[in-house]
């Protein structure tokens, strides 16, 4: 009787540990948890930083505005003074009315398309870092068109990574032209979730429309279902326009495109060394976009991309990591989701060159902030290192996994009556004294808890029996496993073909 009971009981033990050891059934922090709790600014900061940007907006006004572009603004009730355009804040504030408060944002893939707007918080990338971190070497070295597709088919097997913006320069493409079309041929080759670019000229957008097209199999096709999004700096900091990107920005609203409309004012250089006060100039350039996009076309699809960038005003030089761009990029995702728009805004931009203690602290800092605060769309999130000027492979595994605990926190913890667990108490302080192995602990193991791969939970003598692999070798390990094994096939042979004989295309895989 007794061994029949010991079995009965080993057997159900080897169970419960089967289950523990097996992965969720279900992903407990996926894309798209929502936000907004964290709230650097109260009701009344945000309404001071909007009156100021509206007054500077209409007093001020935006300078070196082209000529097509002012007749526009013009006819929609904007006033000239001199050489500068005045915007009446009755004009700013219909523009926000009828501005595109969400839109999908879709994947060649539909399994893989995103809604942007509301309150969900996507990672995703951006960044044109001219340095790739080398994953044999350890060093930095310029970056290659073969690294942008590498670092493509990387990312298009993170979860986490809800759409890919170019994360690196390919600096051995000399050509303008050449280097806009592989850019996005690396993308199309390399992914279908939603992806993004930069256009350096305007003429550039109708012939890669056209490759787009030539991918999908149909003249058109692209214009159903946008699944490539446009990353244009129409604003130059402080408050004048670029000729170059305002024309990309008409070229690109030409062919359907959705816009990222992205201000980059740095504080203490191109905007106040106040918080507040790059707050308001910031806000009123951004407005500034929005004003341009919706007189093209109204209610076009435009993420409201006010990016606050930090100086270190004891040496000029760009810094990605720290308390005041956490903060900043935080308060810019209150305010564009106070005013109902999609909101941008970025993070992780380490200041670090290696996988360290430093890197880790800026990325989790700034990340965090930026979700708890409800950005709808968090750039520069994945990969980037050294102020922007580098992308690491290893990172992209590391920063995939710190967003899922960052989705785990947004998650929160739901309150209900199973949750509550009264009745898994009582069994327990009646039975066996402890939840290991239960029913209820089984149950939340699957689905409340985010188990890590790459996060090391070993005591210090089994780690020590492992190697003492520290983060960066086991990210590389993960990184060089996927390099060698995904070699997606989202292309047809036949489109490919099609495409390499109109375009120079210069990835040799």
């Amino acid at each position: 009787m007794t061994g029949a009971s010991n079995g009965r009981r080993a057997g159900g033990r080897a169970e419960r540990v089967a289950k523990r050891a097996a992965p969720p059934e279900v992903n407990p922090c996926p894309p798209g948890q929502i936000g907004g709790a964290y709230k650097p600014l109260r009701e009344a900061e945000i309404s001071a930083i909007y009156e100021t940007a509206l007054r500077l907006l209409a007093e001020l006004g935006m300078g070196e505005v082209p000529g097509g572009l002012a007749k526009l603004f013009l006819a929609h009730g904007a006033e000239r003074s001199g050489a500068r355009i005045l915007f009446p804040r009755a004009m700013v504030e219909n523009c926000i009315r009828i501005a595109a408060k969400d839109f999908t944002f879709h994947g060649r893939d539909p399994a893989r398309s995103i809604h942007v707007g509301g309150e969900r918080v996507h990672f995703g990338t951006g960044g044109a870092a001219v340095q790739t971190l080398d994953l044999d070497s350890g060093c930095y070295r310029p970056s290659t068109l073969r690294d942008l597709y590498d670092f493509t088919r990387l990312q298009d097997t993170l979860t986490n990574v809800s759409w890919f913006t170019r994360c690196c320069v390919a600096t051995d493409v000399p050509d303008n032209f050449d280097l806009d079309v592989n850019t996005v041929f690396a993308l199309l080759k390399g992914t279908t979730k939603p992806v993004a670019t930069s256009f350096m000229l305007a003429e550039h957008v109708g012939p890669i429309l056209r490759m787009v097209d030539m991918a999908l199999g149909e003249e058109g096709a692209f214009r159903r279902a946008p699944f490539l999004k446009a990353h244009i700096s129409p604003v130059i900091s402080p408050m004048r326009f670029g000729e170059d990107a305002v024309d990309v920005t008409f070229a690109a609203i030409g062919e359907g495109l959705p816009l990222s409309c992205i201000t980059a004012a740095q504080s203490g250089a191109t905007a106040p060394a106040t918080l507040a006060g790059f707050l308001a100039q910031s806000l009123a350039e951004t407005l500034a976009s929005l004003l341009m996009v919706n007189v093209i076309r109204p209610g076009h699809p435009m993420v409201f991309s006010n990016w606050p960038f930090v100086v270190d005003l004891r040496t000029g030089s760009f810094t990605g990591g720290g308390a005041e761009i956490a903060v900043m990029n935080a308060a810019s995702a209150q305010i564009s989701n106070w005013l109902g728009l999609p909101s941008g805004v970025a993070a992780s931009m380490t200041d670090a060159k290696a996988i360290d203690a430093q890197a880790g602290m800026e990325k989790a800092l700034t990340s965090l902030a930026a979700g708890l605060a409800g950005g709808n769309l968090i750039y520069e999130s994945s990969g980037m290192m050294a102020s922007l000027l580098g992308a690491s492979f290893e990172a992209f595994i590391l920063d995939d996994e710190m967003h899922s605990m960052i989705y785990r926190t947004l998650r929160g913890v739901e309150v209900n009556e199973d949750t509550l667990g009264f009745d898994a108490i009582c069994e327990a302080v009646l039975g066996e004294g402890h939840f290991l192995g239960g029913a209820h602990t089984l149950a939340a193991m699957q689905r409340d808890y985010f188990y890590p791969r790459y996060a090391d939970r070993d005591a210090p003598i089994t780690w020590t029996e492992k190697g003492q692999s520290d983060a960066w070798a086991r990210a590389r390990l993960a990184a060089r496993s996927v390099l060698d094994n995904h070699h997606p096939t989202y292309l047809s042979p036949e489109a490919e073909a099609r495409i390499r004989a109109e375009y120079n295309i210069l990835l040799d895989v």
